[in-house]
């Protein structure tokens, strides 16, 4: 089932993965973006169709955005690769973005959502994330 939004000004948000632009995602992850910089085109295209992804256009189509949802549909859910291009920041969309993801109806059941940011704590905040600190019980593996 393909999930589209409305926004103002002719803005879309939509999770339907046909109206994605892999060159633009790509570009900004890999040259823009601190987390994925110089990250393969590949790995991009395979995380982006085995995730739930969430796209923003731009009146007349042009991708604005993007967000996805690396989860099991079912309990947990890693929000990961948001951003709005910069010719579109300032106008509330990262917010919209952020909203439609965590209130996909896909992702109804989620109870645990996590996230890792540099520098938007802000705008997590808003929707009830807090910092965490790795406990007794936390651990992850690396490469």
């Amino acid at each position: 089932m393909i999930h589209a939004i409305d926004l103002a000004e002719g803005f879309v948000l939509s999770d339907d993965p046909a109206r994605l632009d892999l060159d633009v995602i790509h570009r900004f992850l890999s040259e823009d973006s601190y987390w994925a910089k110089g990250r393969d085109r590949a790995l991009v295209e395979r995380s982006v169709a085995n995730a739930l992804p969430m796209g923003l256009y731009a009146p007349g189509g042009a991708q604005a955005g993007f967000a996805m949802a690396v989860t099991d549909r079912a309990v947990f859910a890693w929000m990961s690769n948001v951003f709005i291009l910069p010719p579109y920041r300032g106008r509330g969309l990262g917010e919209a973005l952020v909203r439609a993801l965590l209130e996909h109806p896909e992702l109804a059941t989620i109870s645990r959502w996590v996230l890792n940011t540099r520098d938007a704590h802000g705008l997590y905040a808003k929707f009830g994330f807090v910092p965490v600190q790795p406990g007794p019980n936390a651990m992850e593996r690396r490469r």
